[in-house]
């Protein structure tokens, strides 16, 4: 199969999909691969060790989506990159299909067949291929926080941890799934006050269980979250409903309450965000203010720290990506039903049922392409 890796062209987005390890796992089973030039320069991935790991370079994204049979991405395809897909042609990449309407559509209209990183499952459950840049966004939101409650970044003007004398701020983390273990590490490493939320009393047990007194565990209702936001420094959104839109779970009600100079960090925001003031931002201009209260809403916050992120992505992805190019995405989802759940678009059809539902469209099932 030929597999083609274009340079990526979000704002600020400097991970790439396929390492130069990755591509030689696919060259050497007799693939080709071809890499857009300068792909991965920015995290220090030179053209040369692609060429030396047996792939080809080509100058334009255009020529990668001209040619290539399967396409491996990292971040959702720009408007121009939807533009460029085909029929038949195999897109792997996260799509984050439920929010955003208009690239759902511009995906059904390509007829590609598009495989999301996102929904794929794993034999253990969970969500393997999401997993990895959960634990990246979970410790950022934290980092992220304390640097935007800095008073010259608009913030309280506190010091997280505190010092002997000084309270320290108060941290509380909605959902204690990956984004939410991962910022509890942090915070409670930073030495604030933590409190955590969660519908799951079997997982917020186990938290109790690792970090004792050095957290507070509190079951996830409206009462609880309105009582924690107003009493917090911090705030980080981490729900996730696999594949559809983030329930939105603190209201605009609540952010008008929260003390000046607060920050909320809204790791939910590629699905929605679970905050009701929360809107998509760059890395280029990270936050805005909703009554006196900072947003820090990144829709790609792994891309900040590229390197780490893209090296611990295709950890995740290369086996699914390899079994696509070997068997091509019919056999490999039929012999694999976790890969199956990957598939959101075929053939100008929406086969993941939260997208459907979400935006009003006809739900195909994946087992009807896959027969």
């Amino acid at each position: 199969m030929l597999v083609g890796v274009p340079k990526e062209i979000k704002n600020h987005e400097y991970r790439v999909g396929l390492t130069p390890a990755s591509v030689r796992e696919l060259t050497s089973r007799g693939h080709q691969v071809i890499v857009q030039k300068n792909a991965g320069t920015a995290i220090g991935l030179s053209d040369e060790q692609y060429v030396a790991a047996g792939a080809s370079l080509v100058d334009t994204a255009k020529e990668i989506f001209d040619r290539a049979q399967m396409i491996v991405k990292v971040k959702e395809p720009q408007p121009q990159e939807c533009a460029m897909l085909r029929e038949g042609q195999i897109l792997y990449t996260y799509l984050h299909l439920a929010p955003d309407p208009k690239q759902t559509e511009a995906l059904v209209k390509s007829g590609a067949t598009c495989i999301a990183y996102e929904t794929i499952t794993g034999p253990g459950g969970g969500l393997p291929l999401l997993a990895p840049m959960s634990e990246v966004a979970g410790r950022m939101a934290i980092q992220a926080g304390a640097a935007h409650l800095e008073k010259s970044k608009g913030g309280l003007g506190l010091l997280l941890g505190g010092v002997p004398g000084v309270e320290a701020g108060h941290i509380v983390i909605i959902g204690a799934g990956v984004v939410g273990t991962n910022a509890l590490q942090m915070a409670v490493g930073v030495g604030a006050r933590v409190t955590v939320l969660d519908k799951n009393v079997d997982r917020l047990r186990q938290l109790d269980l690792v970090f004792g007194n050095r957290i507070s565990t509190l079951y996830s209702n409206a009462h609880a979250i309105e009582e924690s936001v107003l009493s917090a420094d911090l705030v980080v959104g981490g729900v996730l409903v696999p594949g559809a839109a983030a329930p939105k779970l603190v209201s605009s009600d609540m952010i008008s309450r929260m003390k000046q100079g607060a920050v909320v960090v809204d790791v939910a925001i590629d699905q929605g965000g679970c905050f009701e003031t929360s809107h998509a931002t760059t890395h280029a201009e990270p936050t805005y203010v909703v009554d006196g209260v900072i947003h820090y809403c990144v829709a790609n916050m792994p891309g900040a720290v590229a390197r780490t992120s893209t090296f611990a992505l295709n950890n995740a992805t290369i086996g699914h990506a390899v079994a696509l190019a070997d068997k091509g995405w019919k056999q490999a989802l039929k012999d694999n039903p976790h890969l199956k759940n990957g598939l959101n678009v075929c053939q100008g059809k929406v086969s993941y049922e939260a997208v459907a539902h979400d935006l009003g469209y006809e739900y195909v099932p994946a087992d009807f392409f896959v027969q």
